[in-house]
């Protein structure tokens, strides 16, 4: 949402600006004169708490030495600053227009009184600086300490201005480049024949500027050494480092406005040859509105407890953000980096108990299960259905085959063939019931991979047909059918409970009071697993035969036990000890894990949202789950009585008013500040990472980022210019970037051009 400044006669605005833009200041004497300067009647009847939430003023109504920087990546006002730069007569030149922002007319008096006050202050400045020459000349250090802040504020020589210019350039063909994801590298090297020199595609825009007119870069480059790079790989890093961080903290900014905050992250993904865990933010914006927005990767970590230690001091030193704040902390892995995630899960709950460990809301419960099994065989099988689903996606014709083997095959039952052609469209290896539908479609698959291999008409080429008997060979392993036929059985108990915590915030509220008879039913699985794995195992085994493959323990098991005479061990009791059991277990632990007396203290709070009060017939008790984040409040003393007032309003509203079911309607009601204790626990609990983001135009970082890594080539990726490319409506400073780059890498007496690296015959 964009600011708008409040200055009479000035239009601008911060979508359409890179000037900062400041709130009123909340201390009441100072926020006076920012009134009184503006010259705005409308705003004398409002409070500072008013003013600094509404209101804002853009840097061109303050004096250069009012502002000034605490940070590379920030614009703040000095502690005393006051606007003076205004505009109060441009509207006189069209007297019937209209204007919003009306200019107060000032009386005689006023105008008097005004005038007085400025020779007051000039004569208090001019007694100031007297009394400062004083005592200069008796203390001839101090003079030479003010000679050093006035260093400070001398104007720019004509060097120092073309140089900024021409930094400010790079930095807009370096931001153009991130947000249309334009790698930096050009040509392969093995792609350019000898002897010819070809720019990378930096180099190649700086050129097509200069070419364009830019007087600037043409003069630049005209004062250049010939054998010299006009920017270097290094200068280029430098900079890029500088555009990540400046972006990065128009988010980070939001956030610590917004107080709490939730951590996610996503998949390990590769970044040129590195594997960098994807990081997200969770909070609830000053309109109200549950954002979660991509902020950068972190390079992963092999050893848990180093990776702990990286994630926390790279969010807690690097990029500001303060984890007692921190409401919730999920994790999206793939299978053999679950459990390094929770030993960082683990560390971060000791230090901030209140981080809650949960599951996303964009990820089933039971995928997120199946992933995190210890058992090398589930995670090979979970790869190998990845693999599977993402070979049919190839092309259109692909799927068409496969929909055309799916009606020979269900003939008899053309609903579910149809419901199962639909869903062979679909990602659907992220569904809750994503193993009941590949044992229903496996035998379909397999058909249709084996066709696509033995085709005799040459439809399709050596890559596809080699794929698909890659495919086919992996899912009529033996070993993969026993797998996918346990998780299906093992993950129905967990199915309806999975499918309701991504559901309603009513659905949610009931799942947690569920999760005690899930836990029943597997520790009964758990207790008679003789009986039930003898059921999964003879399902394997009909399916298998069904497809006319051979049952047979796995090769790795056979060529150890090759020496052992004595061995009796059987396929069933095999899987059961190597493959059942172990998975049952984990995943008891691993319900009790993610749901803690915490997490299920946190949802029992959504009694809160009026839809589920009401179904519980307005008889609720919030205050005695809403403990734990008693410190979260602004007025805990007062809970018990706003709560109460709080069920009242719904329980006798009017009978044309419907109760709002869910946070973010709640969030939006027009008296939710009448109820400051309530707002602050929804505004709490809406960030968990279990609860799903209602409006999906706030949900951008992780389609976006989605959307980078499939449309960028591994080794043409960059951690730098993705976090401009997934944010690239976030407003930028150039100035602000120019600023810090000769604030870290250069001083008054470095030339522009001493970054640059020697080539060879250019």
């Amino acid at each position: 949402m964009p600011n708008f400044c409040a200055a009479p006669n000035c239009t601008r605005k911060s979508t359409q600006s890179d000037l900062a833009f400041f709130r009123f200041p909340r201390d009441p004497a100072r926020c006076q004169k920012w009134v009184e300067n503006c010259r705005r009647a409308d705003l004398e009847d409002k409070t500072p708490d008013q003013l600094n939430k509404h209101y804002r003023l853009c840097a061109k109504h303050f004096e250069t030495s009012m502002i000034c920087r605490t940070s590379p990546y920030r614009t703040v006002l000095r502690d005393n600053a006051i606007p003076t730069i205004f505009d109060l007569t441009s509207h006189l030149n069209n007297p019937h227009s209209r204007h919003r922002k009306r200019i107060k007319e000032l009386s005689e008096d006023e105008i008097r009184t005004l005038k007085q006050k400025k020779i007051d202050e000039t004569s208090e400045q001019e007694q100031k600086h007297k009394e400062t020459n004083n005592s200069n000349a008796q203390n001839p250090s101090a003079e030479e300490g003010g000679d050093e802040q006035d260093e400070d504020i001398l104007p720019l020589t004509l060097e120092e201005k073309e140089n900024k210019e021409y930094l400010k350039s790079l930095f807009e063909i370096l931001i153009l480049m991130g947000k249309q994801n334009i790698p930096l590298d050009g040509h392969e090297a093995d792609e350019i024949p000898e002897g010819l020199f070809t720019p990378d595609n930096f180099q190649a825009l700086l050129e097509c500027r200069i070419n364009s007119g830019e007087e600037v870069l043409r003069k630049r480059f005209e004062t250049t050494a010939v054998n010299t790079l006009f920017c270097s790989k290094t200068q280029q890093k430098q900079m890029l480092e500088i555009c990540e961080s400046c972006i990065r903290e128009e988010t980070l900014r939001e956030v610590r406005d917004s107080h709490f905050f939730s951590i996610i992250t996503d998949d390990v993904v590769d970044i040129a040859g590195e594997e960098h865990l994807p990081v997200l933010v969770r909070f609830v914006d000053e309109s109200h509105n549950l954002r979660e927005e991509f902020v950068g990767f972190l390079p992963y970590e092999a050893d848990a407890e180093i990776l702990a230690v990286k994630f926390h001091t790279t969010i807690t030193e690097k990029w500001g953000l303060n984890m007692e704040y921190c409401r919730g902390q999920a994790y999206i892995v793939s299978s053999g980096f679950s459990s390094k995630m929770k030993v960082v899960a683990s560390r971060l709950l000791e230090k901030y108990p209140q981080a809650i460990y949960t599951l996303c809301s964009s990820c089933a419960l039971n995928m997120w299960l199946a992933k995190s099994v210890p058992v090398m065989g589930v995670s090979v099988a979970l790869g190998t259905i990845e693999e599977v689903c993402s070979f049919f996606h190839r092309s259109p014709q692909l799927l068409l085959e496969l929909d055309n083997v799916i009606s020979v095959l269900f003939q008899n039952s053309e609903e579910r063939g149809k419901e199962l052609k639909e869903i062979c469209h679909s990602q659907w290896t992220g569904r809750h019931d994503a193993f009941e539908i590949l044992v229903d479609l496996l035998q379909a698959l397999v058909l249709c991979l084996d066709g696509i291999n033995s085709d005799t008409n040459i439809r399709w080429n050596n890559c596809i047909t080699g794929r698909a008997f890659v495919l086919c060979s992996a899912v009529t392993d033996f070993d993969f059918i026993v797998t996918i036929v346990v998780l299906k059985n093992v993950l129905s108990f967990t199915r309806a409970f999975g499918k309701n915590l991504q559901g309603q915030t009513s659905d949610v509220f009931f799942a947690a009071s569920s999760l005690t008879a899930v836990l029943h039913s597997l520790n009964e699985v758990m207790e008679n697993i003789e009986v039930y794995h003898e059921f999964w195992f003879e399902e394997a085994t009909n399916l298998a035969t069904k497809l006319d493959i051979q049952m047979k323990l796995p090769g790795k098991f056979r060529r150890a036990q090759q020496g052992n005479l004595e061995s009796q061990l059987t396929s069933e009791s095999y899987y059961k000890e190597t493959l059942s059991v172990p998975t049952v277990e984990h995943i008891i632990q691993e319900l009790k894990d993610i749901f803690s007396e915490q997490h299920l203290k946190a949802l029992k709070c959504l009694s809160l949202v009026p839809s589920v009060m009401g179904q519980l017939k307005f008889n609720t008790s919030e205050e005695h789950h809403a403990d734990m984040y008693r410190s979260d409040l602004p007025n805990p003393d007062t809970l018990s009585a706003e709560l109460h007032c709080w069920r009242i309003k719904w329980k006798h509203r009017g009978k044309d008013i419907e109760l709002p079911s869910t946070i973010y309607e709640a969030l939006h009601l027009p008296d939710i500040k009448f109820f400051p204790n309530v707002y602050a626990l929804l505004k709490v609990l809406c960030i968990l990472p279990v609860m799903k983001v209602e409006n999906e135009r706030y949900e951008n970082g992780r389609k976006r980022l989605k959307a980078y890594l499939r449309n960028t080539l591994t080794d043409q990726r960059s951690s730098n210019l993705a976090l401009l490319n997934i944010n690239f409506d976030i407003k930028h400073d150039l100035d602000l970037m120019v600023d810090t780059y000769i604030k870290l890498y250069t001083t008054k007496s470095e030339l522009p051009t001493d970054n640059s690296e020697t080539v060879e015959n250019t």
